[in-house]
């Protein structure tokens, strides 16, 4: 009965039952997370659950599925995207010159709700970092959002899954009645675990600055730094 009461209430949001997929939070199916990682692989849009909040994702390699990104929530295009790998090796294929401070908080905090800002490599497309040098990386530890990205085979460029100005969503309903019809696919993976964005830390000044505040604080940043 609740199934049935969960599923009426997204069609009478107006979006298609057949886009919308729920996958098991601690067990992902297979076969439904390989139809969203296609979507990925295939240019389109996917909004999927992190232990933070909802993303909105696209392959953070296709330049042209990330300015998508910008157009559906109203995005301004000098705020750049969060980048989600899936394996903490994965940032040498993104970014360069990494500090010795990137190791330490990748082994303390990685899977986790920290994203780290670093010198970018020439594959991050330009309209992801907003032409800047350097690209925001983030491991989360999220089994979906884990799986959708080894299983599309590319990093996904995810910001909050919310209309620009708006709060981010925490739920797959809360993103539905933002987008609705204007991506491809809705993972419903359950309510998110922290409900809070991650915290960014900008690795590529020094002594290293806090861009966003979030579930990981200063004081723990510090002690994980030895400082």
């Amino acid at each position: 009965m609740l199934m049935i009461k969960k599923l009426y209430s997204y069609s009478l949001m107006g979006f298609s039952d057949m886009r919308l997929i729920k996958i098991n939070s601690k067990n992902p199916e297979k076969d439904r997370i390989q139809k969203a990682a296609d979507v990925i692989k295939s240019g389109g849009i996917v909004i999927f659950p992190t232990e933070t909040v909802y993303g909105i994702g696209v392959n953070a390699l296709n330049k042209k599925a990330v300015s998508k990104i910008f157009k559906i929530k109203d995005r301004p295009k000098d705020n750049p995207l969060i980048v989600h790998i899936a394996k903490k090796e994965d940032i040498f294929n993104l970014a360069k010159n990494i500090p010795k401070e990137a190791d330490l908080l990748i082994n303390k905090f990685w899977p986790g709700p920290l994203t780290l800002v670093l010198e970018k490599k020439k594959i991050i497309p330009d309209n992801v970092t907003a032409k800047s040098q350097t690209v925001a990386l983030r491991m989360p530890q999220n089994k979906i959002a884990l799986n959708l990205i080894v299983s599309a085979g590319v990093p996904i460029a995810a910001p909050s899954a919310n209309i620009s100005g708006r709060p981010s969503s925490t739920a797959a309903i809360h993103a539905l009645s933002d987008f609705k019809e204007k991506v491809d696919l809705i993972i419903d993976g359950g309510r998110a675990k922290i409900g809070l964005e991650s915290t960014v830390v900008d690795l590529a000044k020094n002594p290293f600055l806090i861009l966003r505040k979030g579930a990981i604080t200063k004081e723990d940043l510090e002690k994980a730094l030895r400082r």
